[in-house]
């Protein structure tokens, strides 16, 4: 496992670049409801998946000011038309500033759109998400990527992404031998894995030499199995230390008998 001076040190060399969006933060413009009035529940495995991949991305992208991660909030991308509006599982928007919080984006006040949006599939929306909503986010929206993953185990497995061209084609990219795609806008490669423990097909992104972005709880965990190999490895130098200091010790004992065996061998002599 990759120590977390290792991961910092890839983290700022495989960051994306880009312009900073031209606009500004915006938190609320009033108008434009934040909710509405028939929340949608999502299942255990969906909502794990979101959560993790959303927990992911703020602490990789949390070294940039201008990285916008979003999660299951409205997203406005028509001024003045209520109907131009998604609610994407996660999003992140390259140029736009991390902080404040919004209440929704709006694309139009920030000058940026989302860059790549993430839907995980339930019964109530997937066939929406296969296909009205590719045309939604890379032609309407104008997002770069868009990828839908199936996060429950019992079903079948179900990873694909789209992407916009520079000639604004909507192109569907071309998995590796292992079934993962990679985001060039984000610079990561996404691969799934089966979490038997709890029956989530996990969606999990990778630097592009293949390490992962490690989820909080493996985080904490490295940083325990640092701290104690750090102490393992001061009690060691510590005991080296010790060790030394007493062959130090014996080595001077050793050599002022000899020394005054050599003294008491020359009295001896004179007499």
């Amino acid at each position: 496992m990759h120590t977390l001076d290792d991961f910092e040190f890839k983290q700022r060399k495989y960051m994306p670049v880009f312009p900073k969006a031209s606009g500004k933060p915006t938190i609320f413009i009033a108008g434009y409801p934040c909710e509405d009035d028939k929340p949608m529940p999502a299942t255990e495995f969906h909502g794990m998946q979101t959560h993790t991949l959303c927990d992911q991305f703020l602490r990789y992208f949390q070294i940039h000011e201008n990285i916008h991660v979003g999660m299951d909030n409205f997203i406005y991308y028509r001024e003045g038309d209520l109907r131009k509006v998604v609610a994407p599982d996660v999003y992140v928007v390259l140029g736009a500033a991390r902080l404040p919080l919004r209440r929704s984006f709006y694309t139009w006040a920030e000058g940026a759109v989302p860059t790549t949006v993430f839907e995980f599939l339930s019964d109530a929306t997937e066939s929406e998400d296969r296909h009205e909503k590719i045309q939604i986010y890379l032609g309407d929206m104008g997002s770069q990527e868009y990828f839908i993953h199936q996060p429950e185990m019992e079903k079948p497995a179900e990873f694909r992404g789209w992407q916009r061209s520079p000639s604004g084609d909507i192109l569907e990219m071309a998995p590796d031998a292992q079934g993962g795609l990679f985001s060039e806008a984000l610079n990561l490669w996404f691969r799934w894995e089966d979490q038997l423990d709890t029956h989530v097909r996990l969606l999990r992104p990778y630097l592009p030499d293949g390490t992962p972005i490690t989820t909080s709880m493996e985080e904490e965990r490295l940083r325990i199995q640092e701290q104690q190999l750090r102490v393992q490895a001061e009690a060691v130098a510590e005991a080296a230390e010790a060790r030394a200091a007493e062959e130090t010790q014996r080595r001077r004992e050793i050599e002022a008998e000899l020394e005054r065996l050599r003294s008491q061998l020359a009295l001896e002599s004179n007499q």
